[in-house]
């Protein structure tokens, strides 16, 4: 999607994707992970999730991007803490113990911004982008994270059902994207009843580890 789309849904308040609290996937499989205290997990496409300070309340360094600045805004408001606010390039990067945000496009964010990252968690960012957008994403992914380990949380549904986004993205397309630098496990798949329009509806978690 072009980030005016992103931008005019943040300024609209149509955020129907947003959860208010951490993602049970989330709070259920990030032990497969196997990170240890102080591991760094990045968080691309993140708006506003509850999901960065359950994972800094887990003791992890936590990085996030997100392209509104209206979810960003919100994101600390919400909870009444002031970032210190510095440009990083063509980013805005918005600091407070333990966590750090990119605000800003994600193809702008390159691995000596991001720095070191020990883990990837997914949540609904692969379903966010069509289809022509994934593979540059993917690849992107991998080369700022020196292909770490990630929890993805995807849907995948009859397409024909349902304009996206969210889009669907099914195990053989994680696959096509991944599958050269990671190993690929499904870990859950789960029907879902109240996606929107879509038809035949599920919600799948993957645990992707890097080849050696």
């Amino acid at each position: 999607m072009e980030p005016d789309f992103w931008h005019g849904k943040w300024q609209r308040d149509e955020t129907a994707f947003h959860e208010g609290k951490p993602n049970e996937r989330l709070t259920c499989y990030a032990s497969r992970l196997k990170l240890n205290p102080g591991a760094r997990v990045f968080v691309p496409l993140c708006g506003k999730t509850a999901d960065l300070i359950w994972l800094v309340d887990q003791g992890f360094r936590v990085s996030g991007n997100e392209l509104s600045p209206i979810a960003v805004t919100q994101f600390f408001e919400g909870l009444e803490m002031t970032p210190e606010v510095s440009q990083v390039g063509q980013l805005v990067r918005h600091a407070v113990p333990g966590l750090v945000i990119y605000q800003g496009d994600v193809f702008d964010l390159s691995a000596e911004i991001l720095g070191e990252v020990d883990a990837v968690y997914d949540r609904a960012a692969l379903v966010a982008l069509p289809e022509t957008m994934r593979e540059k994403y993917a690849a992107h992914l991998v080369e700022i994270t020196r292909a770490a380990p990630q929890l993805i949380v995807s849907f995948d549904y009859d397409p024909a059902s349902m304009t996206g986004p969210p889009f669907s993205v099914d195990a053989a397309q994680v696959h096509a994207l991944y599958d050269k630098s990671h190993v690929i496990a499904l870990l859950e798949r789960s029907p879902i009843v109240d996606l929107r329009t879509a038809r035949d509806a599920h919600e799948s978690v993957y645990l992707l580890e890097r080849r050696i």
